[in-house]
């Protein structure tokens, strides 16, 4: 029967693609072009897929909310993370890559904390390592 290779195609075809839709491209975030932003810390969300900060950021006399998108918890871990490396209330500095609509936010790059310990990506490999000054 000739129908058979064309719904096996058809499944196939279809789980693939479901797949494919489960992860985001980072096609919205502008490489090009990083920004840094210094704020305090409103809210670190340690969850999967992505962490997010939630950063409060002054521009022109006026408090703005900035959401910087992170690997997941899991990933984090991986890298020496914890939930509390990131904290409520801390001012930070930190380099993303913004997005490319203006919407206050972007891919997180780098952050220094209060103590001066940077929290960056390992060039070339895009995995996070923390270092004290």
């Amino acid at each position: 029967m000739e129908l058979k290779p064309f719904v096996l195609a058809s499944v196939i075809a279809a789980a693939q693609s479901t797949s494919a839709q489960a992860h985001h491209s980072f096609a919205r975030f502008d490489a090009q072009r990083p920004v840094t932003v210094q704020g305090t810390v409103k809210d670190f969300q340690w969850t999967n897929p992505h962490s997010w900060i939630k950063l409060m950021v002054e521009r022109r006399g006026r408090l703005e909310q900035w959401a910087i998108e992170l690997p997941g918890a899991n990933d984090l871990v991986r890298q020496g993370w914890m939930p509390k490396t990131i904290t409520p209330g801390m001012v930070v500095t930190t380099t993303i890559r913004p997005l490319r609509d203006g919407t206050n936010g972007g891919q997180f790059l780098e952050a220094r904390l209060p103590d001066g310990t940077m929290l960056d990506l390992t060039a070339g490999r895009g995995q996070y390592r923390s270092s004290s000054p």
